[in-house]
């Protein structure tokens, strides 16, 4: 029975001589987990920048079936947050700010320990270098999970590792599936809309619409305003050398509304034009490829294109419809002149002198604003 109660004495002082040592440990950590991403940076930038596509690569997410996830009414950018409560974990992340295509800045709560986080994508042979890196100060639970996992540095690096594999998976297969297919000349309908416009950088355009299309889709909400279809983007210039563009992110109304003066969010109407249509199935990243199909049609088919506006863009499943980037569909539409029509000449009578009239253009009764 002695035997018993030293064992059980020896064991006691045991547990309380580790848990002193656990509790007396440093309590900051610095993990860091880098990987090399076989997709473009703008890509891999775009969908860690979303916390919608968290739930394809975070381990500790998809390890959990009955998870239950909050998103902030922008789930990109600035100011966006996600918020996790499952069996085993709970916790939230918020964006402090990104850097274009570069790195993001966030600030997690993962049970219970606060955390600074930062992601840093770096152009590399054979796609893009990922380095996700985390600091923060442990509480005791952590810092036992810590001890039994061989240090904060092991266990952390083992989450974010998997999760770095996850990513490199999901975007392996629906970021690299692609195709585009060119329609032909097509009449595009005309359609009111609302407009936000400014000068933006192409490379920017993605994180931009992240922002403006939901300010928006609220405006409309707000006002009780019928919509017309799927939000579409107009550049009206499009300067690949210095990657600047003139753009207007737009969502179709049913009905003509005005605006109050001084409105950053403008009222419109889109004139019917015919143009080239071009389908790109897949990441919108793939968009130049697109581009570079519809100027080979052009040049092959003699088709001269107008200058009035470079061309539109509309967004008929993206991700409010599907998770997987590999189904998501861009119509393009690059407008072209309008062709020349030639009236019929009047038949010279024997003898007569009237000459025929001479050929004339039909114009369009309205003219675009673009």
């Amino acid at each position: 029975m002695r035997i018993i109660k030293y064992l059980f004495l020896l064991l006691l002082l045991s547990l309380v001589a580790l848990t002193i040592f656990i509790a007396t440990q440093k309590g900051i950590f610095t993990v860091v987990s880098s990987k090399v991403i076989k997709s473009p940076k703008a890509t891999v930038f775009n969908y860690v920048n979303d916390y919608k596509n968290w739930e394809q690569f975070s381990s500790w997410i998809t390890a959990d079936k009955n998870i239950k996830l909050s998103y902030s009414p922008t789930t990109a950018g600035k100011g966006s947050t996600l918020s996790w409560d499952g069996i085993n974990n709970s916790g939230n992340i918020q964006t402090l700010y990104t850097k274009g295509n570069d790195s993001i800045v966030q600030k997690m709560d993962f049970n219970g320990t606060s955390s600074d986080v930062t992601w840093h994508f770096k152009d590399t042979l054979g796609g893009t270098k990922i380095t996700w890196k985390s600091k923060g100060k442990m509480d005791f639970l952590l810092k036992v999970n810590s001890f039994l996992n061989g240090g904060t540095q092991n266990s952390l690096t083992k989450v974010y590792d998997k999760c770095l594999a996850n990513l490199d998976k999901a975007l392996n297969f629906e970021n690299n599936t692609f195709d585009v297919k060119v329609d032909g000349v097509v009449k595009k309908l005309g359609t009111f809309y609302l407009r936000q416009s400014f000068t933006s950088k192409i490379s920017d355009i993605t994180r931009n619409a992240n922002v403006i299309f939901p300010k928006i889709l609220a405006f409309c909400e707000q006002n009780n305003i019928v919509l017309n279809g799927k939000p579409f983007i107009i550049y009206h210039t499009y300067d690949l050398d210095h990657d600047l563009t003139k753009v207007s992110f737009c969502i179709p109304i049913k009905d003509e509304i005005f605006t109050s003066e001084g409105s950053d969010i403008i009222s419109a109407k889109l004139i019917p034009f015919e143009a080239v249509k071009t389908t790109l199935t897949g990441n919108y990243t793939y968009k130049e490829k697109a581009s570079d199909k519809s100027l080979e049609y052009f040049t092959t088919n003699k088709i001269i294109a107008d200058s009035t506006f470079s061309h539109l863009e509309i967004f008929a499943i993206g991700k409010k419809e599907t998770k997987s980037p590999s189904k998501w569909r861009t119509e393009i539409y690059y407008p072209i002149k309008p062709k020349v029509v030639p009236t019929a000449y009047k038949r010279v009578v024997k003898d007569s002198l009237t000459p025929a009239p001479a050929p004339t253009t039909i114009k369009n009764e309205e003219h675009s604003e673009f």
